[in-house]
C-alpha cells in the first residue's frame, strides 16, 4: 500500500471514532444509551443489522468459501435474506410490542427473574466468545493489507472499538455502521469492473471458472446443511439480544417489520456482488495455498490488485470497522444486560449518572476479554470451525426456546430454561463428547430441530390440560400497562423530545459523514492511473446522496 493508503485509512479511523464520541453527551439515560430512546429510524436501524450481521465473516469467511467453492457462498447467505422477510412477517413486531430495553428483560418478565438470571449470564459468555471470533477477521484484514502483525492489530482494534462503543452507546454503532454501508457499497461498485477488466469481461470468469464452481450446493454445502443453518440463522437475527435491539429500538411495531425487510433486500442484491471479487480472483489468480489459509486474503488481495492510491485504504478502513460492528453490536447489548439486568438488580435507587458509568466500563471490560479469545481462534482449528461450532451448539438452543415465549401462551420459565439446558448438554455431547463424528449439516440441523421438537411437544402435552400458564397471564397484564404508559403524551414527552434530539443529531452526523466519504473518494478519483471517471463519479454520487439526507432530517 501507498503512504496515500495509509493517510486514508488513518482519516477514516479519526473520522468514526469521532462520529461515534459525538454522542458521548447526549446519554443521559440507559434507554438513551443502549436504544436510542426507543425512536430510531427505521432504515438506520436495517442497515445497521445488515451491517452488524453481515460484516461478521463476509470478507474472510464467506471471501474465503467464494474464493474456493464459488456461488455457493452466496446461496449460504441467502439463507440471511429468507430468515430477514420470515422475521418481518412473524417476529419483529412482536419484539417491538413487548415494550423492553433488553431481550433478557423480556424473558425476566415473560418467564421470571430466575430464568432471566440463568439467560443472562449464558447469554454473557456466548456473546463475549463469539465477539472474539468477529474480531479476529478484522485483525486478519489489517494483517493482510498491511503486513502490521495480528496480535497487536487485535489489540489496537479492540482498543478502538471499546472507545466509541462505551463513550456513545447505540447510536454510536448504529451511525458507524450506516457510513460503512456506504463506503462499502461505493468501494465495491469500484471493484467489480475494474475486477472483470484484469480478467477481460463477464465471459472469461464462466469459461475459466473451475467445475461445479457456480453450483449452489456441494458435497460439504448439502440441502440439510441450508435447512439446518437457516433455522439457525432465522432464530439468530430473530432472537440474538444483540439483534433483537434493533427492533425494540424504533417507534413502533411497523417500522420494527421495516427493520427485518431492509435487511432481507439487502441480503438479498449484496453477496451476489460482494462475492464477485474474490470469484474472480480465483480466475485471475488460482494458486493460492487454500491449505496455508491464503485464501482467508482473498478479498483484499483482488482490491490491491485494481484499486486505485487511496481507495485500497478507504476499501481497507471500511472493511476493518465494517467487520468490527459486529464486535461494537454485541459488547453494546452484553454491556447493556449487565446493567440493565444483573446490578441494577444488585444495587437498588441507583441514578442514570452511575449506571452509564457502569455501562461504558462494563463495554471496556467484555472489551478485554473479547480480545483474549480473539488471540485464541487460531488454537480452537479456525476462524470456520469457530463459526460452525458456536452456531450449531448454541444457536438454536439459546434462541428458539425464547421466541417461542413470544408467541407461546402455554410454556414456563421451567419448561423454557429445561429446553436450553438440555439442548445444549446434548448438542456439546455431539459435538465434543468423542463418540460422534458428525458434518457440518449434521451438527446444524441437530442444533435446531432438537429445541423446535421438544418445544413443540410440550406445546402439545399442555394444550391438553390448561389453555394459558399463569406466568403469560401475569406477562400480559404488564405488557399492556407498558403500553399504555408509553401512549401517556405528559408522562412521556420529555424522553420523546430527547429521542427527536438524539434522532436529528444521529442523521446529521451521517450525512455529514456520507458527504465527507464522497467528497474523498471523488477528489481519490484524480489520483488514479485507471478507472478515474469511475472513481469520481462515485464519489460524486455518494456527495449527493449525503446531500439529500442532510436536507430531509
Amino acid at each position: 500500500m501507498s503512504t496515500l493508503d495509509y493517510l486514508v485509512i488513518l482519516i477514516f479511523t479519526f473520522g468514526v471514532m469521532a462520529a461515534g464520541l459525538s454522542f458521548g453527551k447526549s446519554a443521559k439515560n440507559l434507554k438513551t444509551f443502549f436504544a436510542g430512546g426507543g425512536a430510531v429510524p427505521w432504515w438506520i436501524n436495517g442497515l445497521s443489522l445488515f451491517m452488524s450481521f453481515f460484516s461478521a465473516g463476509t470478507f474472510v469467511a464467506w471471501g474465503s468459501l467464494a474464493y474456493m467453492h464459488g456461488l455457493v457462498s452466496v446461496s449460504i447467505q441467502w439463507t440471511m435474506c429468507l430468515s430477514g422477510f420470515a422475521i418481518a412477517a412473524f417476529i419483529a413486531a412482536k419484539w417491538r410490542k413487548t415494550g423492553v430495553l433488553t431481550g433478557s428483560q423480556f424473558i425476566g418478565a415473560r418467564l421470571g427473574p430466575g430464568v432471566q438470571k440463568v439467560y443472562t449470564y449464558l447469554f454473557m459468555a456466548i456473546s463475549v466468545f463469539t465477539s472474539g471470533a468477529f474480531l479476529y477477521p478484522v485483525a486478519k484484514i489489517v494483517e493482510g493489507a498491511t503486513g502490521f502483525p495480528f496480535q497487536y492489530a487485535v489489540i489496537f482494534l479492540a482498543l478502538v472499538i471499546v472507545l466509541y462503543t462505551a463513550t456513545g452507546g447505540l447510536w454510536a454503532v448504529i451511525v458507524t455502521d450506516v457510513l460503512q454501508f456506504v463506503i462499502l457499497a461505493a468501494a465495491v461498485i469500484i471493484i467489480v469492473p475494474l475486477a472483470f477488466a484484469k480478467i477481460g469481461g463477464v465471459g472469461e470468469l464462466f469459461e475459466r471458472a473451475p467445475e461445479n464452481f457456480f453450483n449452489l450446493s456441494t458435497s460439504e454445502f448439502t440441502p440439510l446443511f441450508f435447512i439446518g443453518f437457516g433455522l439457525y440463522n432465522l432464530c439468530f437475527i430473530a432472537g440474538n439480544w444483540a439483534y433483537a435491539q434493533r427492533y425494540t429500538s424504533v417507534k413502533t411495531p411497523r417500522d420494527a417489520r421495516k427493520v427485518a425487510l431492509l435487511f432481507g433486500c439487502l441480503y438479498t442484491i449484496c453477496p451476489v456482488i460482494w462475492m464477485l471479487p474474490p470469484m474472480i480472483l480465483r480466475i485471475y489468480n488460482p494458486s493460492l495455498d487454500i491449505e496455508a489459509g491464503e485464501a482467508n486474503h482473498a478479498y483484499m488481495l483482488m482490491s490491491k490488485e485494481v484499486l486505485p492510491m487511496g481507495m485500497l485504504g478507504l476499501m481497507v478502513g471500511a472493511m476493518i470497522f465494517a467487520t468490527a460492528s459486529s464486535v461494537s453490536t454485541t459488547l453494546n447489548i452484553v454491556a447493556g444486560v449487565f446493567t440493565n439486568d444483573i446490578y441494577k438488580n444488585l444495587k437498588k435507587n441507583v441514578d442514570d449518572r452511575e449506571l452509564i458509568f457502569v455501562a461504558r466500563t462494563s463495554t471496556a471490560i467484555f472489551g478485554l476479554l473479547t480480545m483474549i479469545i480473539a488471540l485464541s481462534v487460531d488454537r480452537m482449528g479456525g476462524i470456520l470451525n469457530v463459526i460452525w461450532a458456536v452456531a450449531g451448539v448454541t444457536g438454536g438452543a439459546m434462541y428458539i426456546p425464547t421466541l417461542w415465549a413470544l408467541f407461546s401462551k402455554r410454556h414456563t420459565g421451567i419448561s423454557v430454561i429445561t429446553t436450553t439446558l438440555v439442548c445444549l448438554s446434548v448438542n456439546s455431547f455431539f459435538k465434543w463428547g468423542g463418540l460422534f463424528d458428525l458434518t457440518r449439516a449434521q451438527t446444524q440441523a441437530l442444533g435446531s430441530m432438537l429445541p423446535l421438537t421438544l418445544m413443540a411437544a410440550y406445546e402439545i402435552y399442555t394444550s391438553m390440560r390448561k389453555p394459558v400458564s399463569e406466568q403469560y397471564l401475569s406477562y400480559e397484564k404488564a405488557r399492556l400497562a407498558r403500553e399504555k404508559a408509553e401512549q401517556d403524551p405528559e408522562e412521556n414527552e420529555e424522553e420523546a423530545a430527547e429521542a427527536r434530539r438524539e434522532n436529528r443529531h444521529g442523521v446529521r452526523v451521517i450525512a455529514l459523514g456520507v458527504m465527507s466519504t464522497g467528497l474523498l473518494i471523488a477528489i481519490l478519483g484524480f489520483f488514479a492511473e485507471s478507472g478515474t471517471v469511475l472513481v469520481s463519479t462515485v464519489g460524486t454520487v455518494v456527495t449527493f446522496v449525503g446531500w439529500i439526507i442532510f436536507n430531509k432530517r
